[in-house]
C-alpha cells in the first residue's frame, strides 16, 4: 500500500490556476496522492475533469456533504487524511469547520474565513479536535523569503526601525469603470468575497508577510481606503499605517487599480545596522542594504543561507524557483505536520495566520469608515 498522504480538492477544477498551482505543489515531494474530490458544483463536470487529469471517478463525489459523509464510512487506513478547500471565499468557513468537526486536517486558500468571528470560531474547533491547519499564503515558500526571516530572528539587521510593504495590481482597472461590468466578477460582490476587495485579496498577503519576516505583531492600524464609484461597495485601493508591539513604524500600501502593474509585491525590512528588500517578481533575489557598503544580492541554493531556506529548496544555484515551488514547500511542511515528523513551525502559515489576517481586513475596513482614525488589533 502506498504511503502517500491520501488528498482530497475541494473546487479548483477546470482551467482554474489556483487548482493547477495546488496539484502541482502537491505532485513535488511524492508526498500527496489525490485520492478524492468535488473539483465543481457540476457532478458531470467534476467527472469529466477527473477524467482529464487521469485520477479514478469512483471517489469523485457529487456535493461536499456527500464526499464527507462517504469518506467517514470508510476504515481510517482508506480514508482522505488532508482537504484543500479551494473554492470562492465564502464557502472557506462551512467547509473548514465541517471537516475540522469531522477530523480531517485542512490546507485552505486565503483569506481564511468572511470574518473573523468566524476565525475564531474555526481557532477554536480546531484547538479542541486537535487537527492540522495550513493557509496557503504561497509567498512564505520561497526560499529567500525564509532566508530573510531567519536573517532578521538573528539580528543581522539589527532592532527594526520601519517596515514598508507595496502589493500592487491592475487587474480590475478593466472592470471597475463600467457599473454593469464591475457586477460579472465575485470579487466585488461582498455577499461572496467578504467585506473588502483590496485589503482582503491582497492586503492581507502584505500583513501576513510583514508578521511572518519580522517576527513583530502589528498592534495598532490607521486606513485610507479608495471605492473610486459611490455604487461599489467594495475597496479596491488603500494604505494603511501600522504600529508594532516594538517601536517601529510601518506603512502597507495595496491596490487592484496600479494601471499596468501586474504582481508587484515587494517588503523592505530596515534596521539599525542594515535593510533587507525583496521582490515577488524576481523571487530569488534578495537585496542586504548597509551603510558605507556596496549593495549585496543573496541567492537560494548556497551554502551561506538558512537550513530554512535551503529545505525549500529544490534546484541548484542559479536555476529559478517559482510560485509553483514555493506552494510546494508549504504542502512539503505540511506534510511532514501530518506525518508526526518533526518540522519548523515557519513551513506553513498556521490558523493564527488567519485569525490575525481577518482581524486585519475588519480593522482596517473599519479604520476608514470611521474617518481614518487609529484602531487597535
Amino acid at each position: 500500500m502506498s504511503n502517500k498522504i491520501r488528498w482530497g480538492v475541494l473546487g479548483g477544477g477546470g482551467d482554474s490556476l489556483i487548482g493547477v498551482l495546488h496539484r502541482v505543489a502537491a505532485s513535488m515531494f511524492d508526498a500527496y496522492q489525490l485520492t478524492g474530490a468535488v473539483f465543481n458544483p457540476n457532478h458531470e463536470a467534476s467527472l469529466k475533469f477527473a477524467s482529464e487529469i487521469g485520477i479514478p471517478t469512483n471517489r469523485i463525489y457529487k456535493d461536499f456533504d456527500t464526499m464527507v459523509a462517504e469518506e467517514l464510512k470508510l476504515p481510517s487506513e482508506e480514508r482522505i487524511q488532508v482537504f484543500s478547500v479551494l473554492t470562492p471565499n465564502f464557502l472557506h468557513f462551512p467547509m473548514a469547520k465541517k471537516l475540522l468537526e469531522s477530523g480531517f486536517h485542512v490546507i485552505c486558500e486565503k483569506p481564511m474565513t468572511m470574518t473573523y468571528e468566524e476565525a475564531l470560531e474555526l481557532e477554536t474547533i480546531q484547538k479542541k479536535n486537535n487537527n492540522l491547519f495550513a493557509l496557503t499564503h504561497t509567498y512564505t515558500g520561497y526560499p529567500m523569503v525564509r532566508q530573510m526571516k531567519m536573517m532578521i530572528a538573528n539580528g543581522e539587521i539589527g532592532e527594526i526601525q520601519k517596515v514598508d510593504a507595496q502589493y500592487y495590481q491592475g487587474w480590475i482597472n478593466p472592470i471597475i469603470h463600467d457599473s454593469e461590468l464591475r457586477k460579472t466578477t465575485w470579487r466585488l460582490d461582498p455577499e461572496k468575497s467578504g467585506i473588502s476587495c483590496c485589503m482582503g485579496d491582497i492586503g492581507v498577503h502584505a500583513y501576513q508577510m510583514i508578521e511572518y519576516m519580522t517576527g513583530l505583531e502589528v498592534k495598532d492600524i490607521l486606513a485610507d481606503l479608495n471605492h473610486l464609484y459611490d455604487d461599489n461597495q467594495m475597496d479596491i485601493d488603500g494604505t494603511v499605517l501600522l504600529r508594532f508591539n516594538k517601536p517601529a513604524k510601518g506603512v502597507l500600501r495595496a491596490s487592484q487599480i496600479a494601471t499596468g502593474e501586474e504582481n508587484n509585491f515587494s517588503v523592505a525590512v530596515y534596521g539599525k545596522k542594515a535593510a533587507l528588500k525583496w521582490e515577488q517578481e524576481n523571487p530569488n533575489y534578495l537585496y542586504l542594504l548597509e551603510e558605507g557598503q556596496p549593495l549585496r544580492v543573496l541567492k537560494p541554493g548556497h551554502d551561506y543561507n538558512s537550513e530554512l531556506s535551503l529545505d525549500g529548496t529544490k534546484l541548484p544555484p542559479g536555476h529559478p524557483e517559482g510560485i509553483f515551488d514555493a506552494m510546494g514547500n508549504i504542502y512539503k511542511g505540511m506534510a511532514k505536520a501530518v506525518r508526526g515528523e518533526d518540522y519548523n513551525p515557519a513551513e506553513f502559515p498556521s490558523m493564527r495566520d488567519g485569525v490575525r489576517g481577518m482581524h486585519f481586513i475588519e480593522t482596517a475596513v473599519g479604520s476608514h469608515r470611521d474617518g481614518n482614525v487609529w484602531k487597535s488589533l
